[in-house]
């Protein structure tokens, strides 16, 4: 069995891992959401940037199921309406991972600087790594087709620098909840777990796109020679 193969079925592997890994984010917060808090989502990151002076950070509710997200460039934290509403572990876990990347974003956490500088390149890499690639193949031209391995390697360290990120909001999230609000340890527990679930998609995603850019990076090294 090549290598070009060997990456190929571990490519299939982890896209099955990553759907499996997707549902288990779903029933984990429907699971979770059966813990009942006093705190809504929203009261949870109002609370968390209150008591980081993030007075100016506004928090919207959005459609869609798990939809949450903190836009930097609108200072606001979005919160789907099961998330904003919910008086329950799940919720108050999504909504305090949320106001941990505000927190991020305030004190300047260094790997999210670094994910917001880059977006810009890494969308446009990943918008033409595979055309580049196709193309460059089909006119035997290796520059080209490397530089679409290149466009495909950036989402790839996109999806790396977005690890310490995500990991880093579930932990401030975590230890703000434990500090700031008044859940018990089944609830912090069970907020953790959510998070924890979350978190394992990005490392699916990075192990997805950094096979693929091996993959790709062989196939074109391949032809050239």
């Amino acid at each position: 069995m090549t290598a070009d193969t060997i990456l190929y079925f571990a490519i299939i592997a982890i896209s099955v891992i990553s759907i499996i890994l997707s549902g288990t984010v779903n029933s984990t917060f429907d699971k979770k959401s059966k813990i009942a808090t006093a705190l809504s989502g929203y009261d949870a990151a109002r609370l968390i940037l209150d008591k980081n002076g993030l007075y100016n950070v506004k928090i919207e509710m959005t459609s869609g199921k798990l939809s949450d997200h903190y836009d930097p460039s609108a200072n606001v934290i979005r919160l789907s309406e099961a998330v904003y509403n919910g008086r329950n572990a799940a919720a108050v876990g999504v909504a305090a991972h949320e106001a941990g990347h505000a927190v991020q974003h305030a004190v300047q956490y260094f790997p999210i600087q670094v994910r917001t500088a880059i977006v810009p390149v890494c969308n446009l890499g990943s918008k033409f790594a595979m055309p580049l690639v196709i193309i460059g193949l089909l006119i035997s031209s290796y520059t080209l087709a490397f530089a679409g391995v290149i466009g495909y390697g950036l989402l790839a360290f996109f999806q790396l620098v977005t690890l310490p990120v995500e990991f880093n909001a579930s932990r401030r999230a975590i230890e703000l909840l434990r500090d700031y609000s008044t859940m018990d340890n089944e609830a912090i527990s069970a907020s953790r777990s959510v998070l924890t679930a979350a978190a394992m998609t990005y490392v699916a995603a990075f192990a997805a796109s950094t096979l693929q850019f091996l993959r790709l990076l062989l196939i074109v090294a391949r032809r050239r020679d």
